[in-house]
């Protein structure tokens, strides 16, 4: 494994550990995880369709409209119409 050595705000490295000791992990683990999490994600920002950055949204709305993705055209010509 591999060393580095890193300088940061004393608030970050308070909160770490705060979360070393309420967890039960060493700084290192903390530290390491995340890493490992941001690199995680910052890869996966990366190589994301299209879906994968909308999934999220789909879903979240309702309309109380049952029908609404068979027949959206008829429901959006009638509410251009103003019926």
């Amino acid at each position: 494994m591999q060393q580095i050595t890193i300088r940061m705000p004393k608030e970050y490295f308070s909160r770490i550990e705060q979360i070393a000791k309420s967890s039960g992990l060493k700084k290192s683990d903390i530290t390491r995880m995340a890493i490992r999490k941001y690199i995680e994600e910052y890869s996966s920002e990366k190589e994301a369709d299209l879906y994968s950055k909308a999934k999220h949204l789909i879903g979240v709305a309702e309309s109380g409209i049952s029908n609404l993705g068979q027949n959206h055209r008829e429901y959006l010509i009638k509410k251009i119409k103003g019926a």
